[in-house]
């Protein structure tokens, strides 16, 4: 049975300290930071645990690690990096793919709770990340996989790429884009254009923008460095639709 959030907090309280979890020191605001500063070299081992331990015993395997020193800042990161790795946002914006649009706000939850409970929200996302993974491996087993480098355009044609695929509401052109965009593209012009989509559209009932808000928000906590996957999976919530090619038609999710 699923484990909802108030049910998990009510019981986490004692289970933190069975686990042995340190109290987390009061947390300052976060800082605005230079969105290209990098996380730790070893963050992609976190994220590969995350992916592959089992729901059973990944709870006790990252308190583990808390206890070792990592760093709230790496697992928030490395969460971000699984859910969107893993789960993806079709067929709409919504449902399974709540692990990743509620990331930024488990960060809220934390940066609001008394000091001792504030890894619990965390341990939550965590924990409900890996039924949302459960659900896509049963539904066809979706993972994203490494971009089209030969369909990545250079910089300076990057923002020009990701418009023309958006407006033609092109998946495949977007995918490719999104990762340019990524690599060359400030994070401040890049909102711009992720705003501009996020709101073009109200299928899934306005998942989408919340996903670019909450996604926008996550990226400025863990780091800009690891925008690409982020970005790729905001470029097919995007592109995301049923039946005829919203470039050619007027639906009223468009009006």
């Amino acid at each position: 049975m699923p484990t909802g959030r108030r049910d998990f907090i009510r019981t986490a309280a004692s289970g933190a300290a069975l686990l042995g979890l340190p109290a987390f020191p009061a947390l300052p605001a976060v800082p605005r930071q230079d969105p290209r500063i990098p996380l730790d070299p070893g963050f992609a081992p976190l994220v590969r645990l995350l992916e592959e331990t089992s729901r059973d015993t990944l709870i006790e395997e990252v308190a583990a690690r808390i206890r070792n020193g990592l760093g709230y800042k790496e697992l928030l990161g490395a969460l971000m990096l699984a859910a969107v790795r893993n789960v993806q946002p079709r067929p709409s914006v919504g449902f399974k793919f709540h692990a990743v649009l509620v990331v930024n706000s488990v960060h809220l939850a934390s940066l609001s709770s008394p000091e001792r409970d504030r890894w619990l929200p965390l341990l939550w996302a965590v924990d409900h990340f890996k039924g949302s993974q459960a659900d896509e491996k049963q539904k066809g087993g979706w993972t994203m996989k490494p971009v089209d480098e030969s369909a990545v355009p250079p910089p300076h044609k990057a923002r020009k790429a990701f418009i023309e695929a958006l407006d033609a509401w092109d998946e495949t052109a977007a995918d490719a884009a999104a990762a340019g965009l990524a690599r060359g593209a400030g994070a401040h012009e890049t909102f711009e254009l992720l705003a501009r989509y996020g709101a073009r559209d109200f299928r899934s009932i306005g998942h989408k923008a919340i996903f670019t808000a909450n996604g926008w928000r996550t990226l400025e906590c863990m780091g800009w460095a690891h925008a690409e996957p982020v970005l790729r999976s905001l470029a097919r919530a995007f592109t995301a639709h049923e039946g005829q090619n919203p470039a050619n038609g007027d639906a009223p999710a468009d009006r």
